[in-house]
């Protein structure tokens, strides 16, 4: 019933920023935008784009190295099928697809897999944010768009730094962490479920354990900023195929924007909320609406459908089956995945994959 209630939001949410971005939309010019690009401008930029998913890749085996050594050849799949979820599915269930494949397929525990994707979307929201950051004086703006994105900007500036602290004080003191779990868990919890419910947590605080160090804190973010700036240049390619030129720091100031924007509720493959942002910071640096459209548009093809093609092909190549995945993020959006991950599973260690070096 959740799940349902989240797609009913998410598409509601999709269907009123489609509608505001096509507001006075002239479709004739819009059409002629499209017919008139140079697609072949999208090869050297879907070829950037899975260099950031690669980057992408090395950032999570960095992170998951003190639970288990895994191939990054496993990982990249892993990624690409939780792309493929994130795409299709409501509510970013692509992340509990890949932590639930992941276990699946090397043991590694979902609570402390799922910690390190936390951290993966903590980053990546600080990076969004330094783009908006850098690239704001740096860029002309036409009409109030500074202004009308500032409480936006603002916001979520409050939300991921405030994440980040509490991320490092969780990972730099895990026993007054458990201090204080602990007790919650006490009161809080049925005892049928608290031996449960505290081994997660124990996991969970694992997967927190790449935060410790203030070098691997650098490595993650450095790993970031890397990824963001692949999927920039991205866009930077797919401009060419269009009548019109903006600075790449317009394009680091979309960039930032429109995936700040996709963490709002909405219909799968973030409809609308990554489509109207992108429009509107792109009039707003002079492009005109139709062609600040079209390549919109063509752009969030370009990034949903390759991704998700390779995802598919990793999740069949998976012998997982389409009921199997249901039925794992239905019993996950009525707050039971890590019961069943937990039920009849031991707490021994995972078991190694094959090449697999577990040295720091």
């Amino acid at each position: 019933m959740r799940s349902r209630w989240r797609l009913i939001i998410g598409v509601a949410v999709s269907a009123v920023f489609v509608y505001w971005a096509l507001l006075g939309l002239k479709l004739d010019e819009f059409v002629a935008d499209l017919r008139g690009a140079n697609y072949l401008w999208l090869v050297p930029g879907v070829a950037v784009y899975f260099l950031g998913v690669a980057a992408r890749t090395w950032r999570w085996h960095y992170m998951l190295r003190h639970i288990q050594v895994i191939p990054m050849g496993t990982l990249f799949r892993m990624v690409c099928i939780g792309y493929m979820g994130n795409n299709i599915y409501p509510a970013r269930a692509g992340e509990l697809l890949r932590s639930y494949i992941l276990k699946r397929e090397t043991g590694v525990r979902v609570s402390a897999s799922l910690a390190t994707v936390l951290i993966e979307r903590l980053f990546d929201g600080l990076v969004m944010l330094l783009f908006v950051f850098v690239a704001l004086p740096l860029v002309q703006l036409e009409g109030e768009a500074v202004a009308e994105y500032r409480p936006f900007v603002i916001g979520f500036t409050v939300l991921f730094v405030g994440a980040l602290v509490a991320f490092l004080a969780l990972a730099s003191r895990p026993q007054m962490a458990r201090a204080l779990y602990v007790p919650l868990v006490g009161v809080l919890v049925p005892q049928r479920w608290r031996e449960q419910v505290l081994g997660a947590a124990e996991r969970f605080m694992f997967g927190l354990e790449s935060l410790a160090s203030g070098r691997d804190v650098f490595m993650i973010f450095g790993t970031s900023v890397l990824v963001w700036l692949f999927e920039t240049a991205k866009y930077w390619f797919v401009m060419h195929a269009f009548p019109f030129s903006v600075s790449f720091f317009v394009l680091m100031l979309m960039n930032g924007v429109v995936n700040l924007a996709t963490t709002l509720p909405a219909a799968p493959g973030y409809a609308g909320t990554f489509d109207l942002p992108g429009i509107k910071i792109l009039q707003a640096a002079g492009v005109g609406q139709a062609v600040a459209t079209a390549y919109t548009v063509v752009l969030h093809v370009a990034l949903w459908l390759p991704i998700t093609l390779l995802g598919a092909f990793y999740l069949w190549r998976s012998h997982l089956s389409v009921e199997q995945v249901r039925d794992e993020m239905a019993r996950a959006s009525e707050g039971a995945s890590e019961a069943s991950d937990d039920d009849g599973a031991a707490d021994a260690p995972a078991p190694a994959v094959a090449g697999s070096d577990r040295r720091r």
